[in-house]
Parts: structure tokens; sequence; C-alpha cells
């Protein structure tokens, strides 16, 4: 596996604190801005003839150029299909979300101790997210129906079946149950690889280190070297109504290949 670690001294990280910071916390209000004005009102429209609707451009305008300020280039590589689709990806820290709706806008699954994070778990309640509690089976039962009612409605959904992050740039197994939604709203499933790379070389270290926390690893973030941030939009998986677990194991044997042999 190729890596390309940050190094530890970096002389420059104090400078982009001066000028990142600032950025940051300016576009957080206009995030706030984004949610009141555009979301409250219009989170619920859907693609046409395959075009976006104009909250779904402002989402990836939001989140690309929060990547920019991270210092993270969002690079698209394939193509996503039209709405409706189930998105499955890769999962290392909370910059995914923000990287996938860069290039993409949809409702996501993320862990119900979001919604209690001030300001961001608002702003993700605003834009969709469909929070679960892990451990809970009849939270999960709720949250596959909420999964089926939007992507029924027109709306893409974006899951993470590993069920949490990873480290070092190691892919868990992928969970099964998870593909049902898509067999139940007869929408494809498009498993999409979330890959950082600095000179070509796969970097592992962009996402949570093992014991690090979110506000530890935005602060971190916040201040490292500039980095390609790619989602590569991978080939359909075929519906298996009698094999999920084929399905869940075909899409992260694709996401594999594609975060190892990129630019290879």
């Amino acid at each position: 596996m190729d890596t390309a670690p940050t190094p530890e001294r970096d002389p420059w990280r104090p400078l982009r604190y001066l000028w990142r910071v600032p950025l940051l916390l300016l576009h957080i209000v206009l995030g706030i801005l984004l949610c009141s004005l555009v979301l409250s009102w219009n989170r619920h429209r859907v693609m046409v003839d395959g075009r976006e609707p104009f909250v779904h451009r402002m989402i990836r305008w939001w989140s690309t150029v929060l990547m920019r300020i991270f210092g993270l280039r969002s690079v698209r590589v394939g193509t996503p299909l039209p709405d409706p689709v189930l998105f499955v990806a890769n999962h290392t820290s909370w910059i995914d979300i923000e990287l996938l709706h860069s290039q993409r806008a949809a409702c996501f699954v993320a862990k119900a101790e979001i919604a209690r994070w001030p300001l961001v778990g608002w702003m993700a309640a605003t834009g969709g997210t469909i929070f679960h509690r892990r451990g809970s089976n009849h939270s999960l039962a709720a949250v596959m129906q909420a999964m089926v009612e939007r992507l029924r409605g027109g709306r893409s959904v974006a899951v993470f079946p590993e069920g949490g992050t990873g480290h070092n740039g190691v892919l868990k197994v992928f969970h099964a149950r998870i593909f049902q939604a898509a067999l139940d709203a007869r929408v494809p499933v498009q498993p999409v690889a979330l890959r950082f790379a600095r000179n070509g070389k796969r970097v592992v270290d962009a996402g949570f280190r093992e014991g690090e926390n979110f506000m530890g690893n935005l602060l971190r973030m916040l201040g490292e070297a500039p980095l390609d941030a790619e989602v590569h939009f991978l080939a359909p998986v075929p519906a298996m109504p009698d094999a999920r677990r084929r399905m869940a194991d075909l899409s992260r044997e694709r996401i594999g290949a594609a975060l190892e042999d990129a630019h290879a």
C-alpha cells in the first residue's frame, strides 16, 4: 500500500492556521445562512431529467469551498449515476461527508451523536441527514424505512457500510443489511472510493488517528499541507435480491481496488 505520511515537523503549519481559521469561521457563517435561507424551504427538491436543483448546487459549492479551506482539492473520477441512487463509500473521518457532497448532494446516514453536536447537528439535520443509534435494532429499522422513503421520493442516499471509521487505510467488513434499502426502493447501488493523495501517492493519515476525536482531527487537518481529495464513482453493483452479502463484498472489493490502484 502506497502511503505518503505528512512530515511531523512542518514549519508552514502555524502560517496556515493564520489564514485558514478566519476563512473557516466566515464559511461557517455562510453555511448557517445557507441552511436558514435555502435548505430550510428547498431541501426536498429532486433532480429533473438529470439536472441538479439549485439547492444541490449550493451544497456542492459550500462543501467544495470548505475542502479548499482545509487545503483539499476535490477531484472527481468517474461519473455519478443520476438520482435516485444508493452511494456506498469507505469511511475514515468526518471529512468524507463533505468530500462526497462536494461532488454530489445526497442524504447521509450518520450516528445519532452528531445530532447533538452544537451547530453541526443542526446543519446536518437541516441537510436531510438520517440519524442512527448504533446497537439499536429499532433505530436501524427506522433508518432503513427512512432510506427507502428518500430513495422512492427521488433523492439519493449515501451510507458508510463499514459502520464506523477505519484506521490506517484498512477497509473493514461492509454490513450487508444496509443494501436492502436499495433493493426495496428498486434503485441502483454505486460504490464510491474516497481517497486522499499527495503527488499521486495515497495518504492514509488524513483520517482519524487511533484515539483521535472530531475536534482533534479538525484542528490537525486545518494545518495540513495541501492534498488531493479524490472521489471515485465506480461501476454500479448488480441487484442481487437473494445475495445482499455478495453485493456488500463486491462493493468493498471495488472500493479497495480503487484505493490501491488509482494513479498506480
